[in-house]
């Protein structure tokens, strides 16, 4: 989640399927520092030799000439701006009593745009010394930077004689200008404004920078620091405002949880206060700039944190990019005290990223807790700091060189130019710990076992079941509240079970073949509407077993106070280690008093009677009720224990998403924490999508309560205690939030909590503006009277007389095909068509089996709900394509040998090259003896030859028999994920093919552990290029919200063919989890990467493909 909403000159808005806040981007950066802080006008010579050897780093838009965008920050130049200024008859005020900026604003709004600035400057007590305009030359620019260049115009103020006070008038007048003058002018942008930086940048390529702007070559320009950014974007759109670097830092990577960060910076202006500023803290609200990247939202926070929050630069960083503290054994104590006692302030800005940052004092990089980014640096005898994306971008010589080494997992570099030091990571962050009693503050914290200490077993009460007996039916009708919440057989058995006895989550395979939930016609629970997004190409995922030093599901819960004053009050928050309460846990927060806690029980469901029209009111009703409650509360707790036969329960997910989304803009959310009680949640699905959108707690109170009856029916094996029963699922739901967040890259919990990584497909914009604000929801479809007769239908199912069973509502066939009950593609019917018509090529039964699968689809797919729309007049035969010619597009799908027999992987070959289409080895390579000897009848060459993240069977012969070689990035049936090949499955064969030894399991992992950025992916390309330079390259990708974007850095990155492909295919083995709910149709992503292509005027430069159960004509002529 690259950006937040809002205005961007340059950028379009939403086109189609397009949306501008899933930019994404991908960078060089580096700094040179001369360490005793002595300027001179060869670092900024040695600046510009660093940029220009990190050109590769960068991209160009489509005409090949316009950048993605460069600059530089450094100190100001004094010398040189107090020459030039004297010579217009300007005398300028000693370093120090002046503050500079350079503007972008249109020529048209110039002149009003300086006096609003002037007008606000007088508010703060600020007064405008002069203008100037910014000498540059364009003739060498592109076109596209072109047709968007702005006026530059630099602005010299000064104000107050006191310099730490002048610092915030100058800030004030920044923030409150930039909030205010856009809305009456077209375009105003500040680069920067400042007592001690400037910053020069644009859409501009490395080398561009450095003629465009005429002060850049001035032999007066001295620094001491200078601070550099080359952007690879994944759009060619211009925007001159997106380069950096920005205000304090410039940064290569992304932040995965933006949009909960900025909705959490959003909500703690409910809570923050500070002595200096007062009443005018308000000024500088909202803290997040609209139109803002990822990386400008993080500037922006890191600037207020440091002029609010009484935070030296280095440590407001270590608080927003922490080490992965909670699991490291080694940390000393204080050190991993400060980071506790931060997380009890802030959650991490969370995502793989390396920042740079100065504020002219300072200057450092900091990397993040993964490491997943490159960082080099050098240190000479003259005391020289060179710092970048890579070495070899200095011309400093090896005997100069007194100390070079790399950026690690969390680790800072900082050079403080005051006190002429370089201070390595370890002294640096223990100075930063022991500036406060952090230690002493941190017992202050609650935990649950305190809260059991104190809690009065009288106050638990004791919930009645009332179970029915039918005298028919199995042990789950007795229950009503599990067809009231939409329980089947197939989620106890395939799901709930497993991950009480083996302690993790079932696996499934063969991909998705139900309909989608908005097609559903078994009233589907809220939480099917929503797939998961994951990482591809921009951002790795992570693999979160085998790194599971850096995972953590601890999180602080309850209101969270002033993040500008330090104090103990910051430690009075209840520390969870992970999100799912027990029942005995549960009652024991209803009902705690301790440390003068309250807990307000808020009743999620609305009567009966109230029909269809009951839900959005109730819906209403509570989220005021929880604003109410949010005054004089600790916790919240939702819960839906009422719902019985006069009463509906309202959707977990909904109530959830409406109240949290309602306190953020009541500015109450960090008043209070939100828990929910509830007996719809058992799957790992529905608990992240229930903390994503900003839950803090659950209680799956009906999941212990089903299975402690199965045991005393003695259906359970082994029979568990309660005890075991709540660690083993709880064991399970961590192991598996854990996998979902790595899907995006995403390290905590306390990060992915609210961060609403998410899509909804078929959910209508009522339903996303009142409680899922902010996710998309591109076909729009189900409104709150569909819900909430859903939500009747269940009712009615548990609660109303019937003579009959339930078997069939209990068991729908939602994973497997069920007569009667959920459709599914691959049906019986189908199938027995198909192979009839493959046993007797009968062109009758291929006919059969195309119109029963055409039924299927149209039951199950989005594609099923297009209609053909025919001509007035039919074109003659003779003007259609020859068969012959149309079957060279096609291709099979993407299976390993090792996922499939040699025998299927071969005969697929053969049958691909008669017919001359091309057949995809997968990732388990292929024997080189199907290569070398091609029989021209039997033929068992693969045409496309796959390099995934295993490499498994890539070799140079490999290579170079290809026709087209594939960069596998995801996978259909299980995106972000990795796979694993366990060892009695790897004959001799297999691994001969794959090079590795018989017997022993194969991991494929998650990320390509060399392609971690779009200019990784730009690297690979190129070098199976010059592999085989006669084979067409290709990328597969995985369609999800803002995989056009992605598709478009991918042919800037020089690739000649792209596949999409759907989340319903593939062989692969994944948890139900993953195979149901990860990925999108692949007609949103074709259509989406299409359109986005065409916008970029790239859609000429590439070949697109789709894969995902394309099974007929129709569906060719679809796509």
């Amino acid at each position: 989640m690259p950006c937040v909403p809002g205005k961007c000159y340059g950028q379009p808005g939403p086109v189609g399927l397009y949306d501008p806040t899933y930019e994404s981007d991908a960078c060089g950066v580096g700094y040179v520092v001369n360490i005793d802080g002595i300027p001179s006008h060869r670092v900024l010579r040695d600046a510009q030799t660093m940029l220009i050897r990190m050109e590769h780093r960068g991209a160009c838009g489509c005409d090949n000439n316009s950048g993605d965008g460069a600059g530089v920050l450094t100190a100001i130049p004094h010398k040189m701006y107090k020459n030039k200024m004297k010579s217009e008859g300007v005398e300028l005020p000693d370093p120090g009593l002046y503050a500079t900026g350079i503007i972008f604003t249109n020529p048209e709004d110039l002149e009003k745009a300086q006096q609003l600035f002037t007008d606000f400057g007088k508010k703060v007590g600020v007064e405008v010394i002069t203008w100037r305009n910014v000498p540059v030359c364009n003739e060498k620019i592109g076109s596209v930077a072109k047709t968007s260049e702005p006026a530059i115009r630099q602005v010299f103020v000064k104000g107050s004689k006191d310099g730490e006070e002048f610092k915030r008038q100058v800030y004030m007048l920044r923030k409150y200008s930039c909030h205010h003058i856009p809305k009456e002018t077209s375009r105003f942008y500040v680069c920067s404004l400042s007592t001690e930086t400037i910053v020069y940048k644009g859409l501009l390529t490395t080398s561009q920078l450095w003629e465009y702007f005429s002060d850049l070559h001035d032999p007066e320009f001295e620094t001491h620091i200078a601070l550099i950014h080359s952007r690879f974007s994944t759009n060619t759109f211009p925007s001159w405002e997106r380069a950096h670097p920005q205000r304090v830092l410039a940064h290569n990577g992304e932040i995965n949880t933006l949009r909960g960060n900025c909705n959490l910076m959003k909500a703690r202006e409910g809570v923050m206060k500070n002595d200096v500023f007062k009443d005018k803290l308000s000024m500088l609200y909202p803290v997040v700039e609209e139109g803002m990247s990822d990386s400008g939202c993080v500037d922006n926070v890191l600037e207020f944190l440091c002029m609010t929050g009484g935070r030296s630069l280095p440590e407001a960083v270590m608080t927003m990019v922490p080490e992965a503290w909670q699991n490291d054994k080694y940390m000393p104590a204080e050190k991993e005290a400060f980071y506790r006692w931060s997380a009890f302030g802030m959650e991490p800005w969370d995502g793989p990223a390396l920042l740079t940052f100065t504020d002219g004092r300072y200057i450092g990089a900091i990397l993040d807790r993964n490491g997943l980014r490159p960082s080099r640096y050098y240190v000479t005898k003259d005391n020289f700091m060179y710092m970048s994306s890579e070495v070899g971008v200095t011309d400093r010589k090896p005997e100069e060189v007194i100390q070079k080494g790399r950026l690690k997992p969390g680790r800072m570099l900082l050079v403080d130019t005051k006190l002429k030091t370089f201070l390595p990571d370890e002294q640096l962050k223990k100075e930063i710990a022991n500036l406060r009693p952090v230690g002493k503050w941190l017992s202050e914290t609650i935990s649950m076992a305190e809260l059991r200490g104190a809690h009065d077993p009288k106050l638990t009460l004791k919930h009645e079941i009332k179970y029915q007996d039918f005298g028919h039916g199995g042990c789950v009708e007795e229950d009503p509240r599990l067809p009231l919440f939409g329980y089947t057989i197939e989620a106890l058995n395939l799901l709930v079970l497993p991950m009480i006895r083996d302690k993790k989550e079932a696996l499934g395979s063969m991909g998705n073949d139900a309909p989608l939930a908005c097609l559903s016609q078994f009233n589907p629970l809220v939480f099917d509407y929503f797939k998961q997004l994951f990482a591809q190409v921009t951002n790795p995922p992570i693999d979160p077993f085998r790194e599971k030093i850096v995972m953590s599901l601890a999180c602080p819960v309850g209101p969270e106070h002033n993040i500008l004053e330090p104090s103990a009050e910051q430690c009075r928050r209840l520390w969870l280690e992970q999100p799912i309460l027990s029942l005995w846990d549960m009652e024991v927060l209803k009902h705690t008093t301790h440390k003068g806690w309250k807990t307000k029980v808020l009743d999620m469901t609305y009567p009966t009677k109230d029909g269809q029209a009951g839900l959005l009111p109730a819906l209403k009703q509570l989220c005021q009720q929880a604003a109410d409650a949010a005054e004089d509360n600790k916790l919240i707790i939702l819960s839906d224990r009422n719902a019985g036969p006069d009463n509906i329960p309202i959707s977990s997910l909904l109530a959830v998403g409406a109240v949290h989304h309602y306190l953020i803009n009541e500015k109450l959310r960090m008043k209070v924490g939100l828990v929910v009680e509830t007996g719809e949640a058992r799957e790992v699905h529905h608990f992240c999508t229930l903390l994503g959108y900003g839950v803090d707690a659950i209680c799956p109170y009906l999941v212990f309560e089903t299975i402690k009856h199965l045991r005393e029916q003695k259906l359970l094996d082994p029979p568990l205690a309660d005890e075991e029963i709540y660690m083993n699922y709880r064991a399970a739901c961590a192991r598996g939030i854990s996998k979902v967040m790595a899907k995006m890259g995403i390290s905590t919990l306390h990060s992915y909590k609210g961060a609403q990584i998410f899509e909804a497909l078929g959910l209508s914009q009522e339903v996303i503006e009142l409680c899922f604000e902010g996710t998309a929801s591109r076909i729009g479809g189900v409104d709150f009277k569909v819900l909430s007769q859903e939500a009747i239908n269940r009712h009615d199912v548990a609660y109303c007389e019937r003579k009959g069973d339930n078997i069939l509502v209990m068991n729908p066939g939602q994973y497997h095909w069920r007569d009667g009950g959920e459709k599914h593609i691959n049906d019986p019917m189908s199938i027995a068509n198909l192979q009839e018509a493959a046993k007797t090529n009968s062109k009758d039964a291929y006919g059969r089996f195309s119109e029963s699968a055409w039924e299927s689809t149209k039951k199950c797919s989005l594609r099923g709900q297009l209609e053909f729309i025919d001509a007035d007049k039919a074109i003659d035969i003779s003007e259609v394509e020859d068969a012959k010619f149309i079957v060279r597009r096609f291709c099979t799908g993407a299976m390993s040998f090792g996922s499939i027999s040699y025998e299927a992987h071969s005969t697929l070959a053969i049958a691909m090259n008669r017919a001359g289409g091309k057949s995809n080895t997968g990732e388990g390579g292929e024997d080189s003896e199907r290569y070398l000897n091609e029989d021209p009848q039997f033929n068992a060459r693969s045409k496309i030859k796959q390099v995934a993240s295993g490499r498994f069977g890539v070799t140079s012969s490999y290579l170079t028999h290809a026709d087209e070689l594939q960069i596998k990035m995801a996978q259909g049936a299980k995106p972000g994920e990795g796979g694993e090949l366990p060892g009695y499955k790897v004959t001799k064969g297999i691994a001969k093919t794959r090079h590795s030894i018989p017997g022993v399991g194969l991991i494929s992992p998650p990320p390509h552990h060399d392609i971690y950025s779009i200019e990784d992916l730009a690297e690979l390309i190129y070098d199976l290029k010059a592999a085989n330079p006669e084979a067409r390259i290709s990328v597969k990708l995985v369609s999800e919200m803002g995989v056009g974007i992605v598709a478009s850095g991918v042919a800037k990155g020089k690739a000649e063919h792209i596949t999409i492909s759907g989340h319903d295919g593939g062989t692969g083995a994944s948890s139900w989890t993953g195979i149901k709910n990860a990925g999108l149709p692949w007609e949103l992503g074709i259509s989406e990467t299409h359109q986005t292509l065409v916008l970029n005027n790239l859609r000429s430069r590439v070949v697109l493909q789709a894969d995902g159960q394309i099974r007929s004509g129709r569906s060719t002529i679809l796509f």
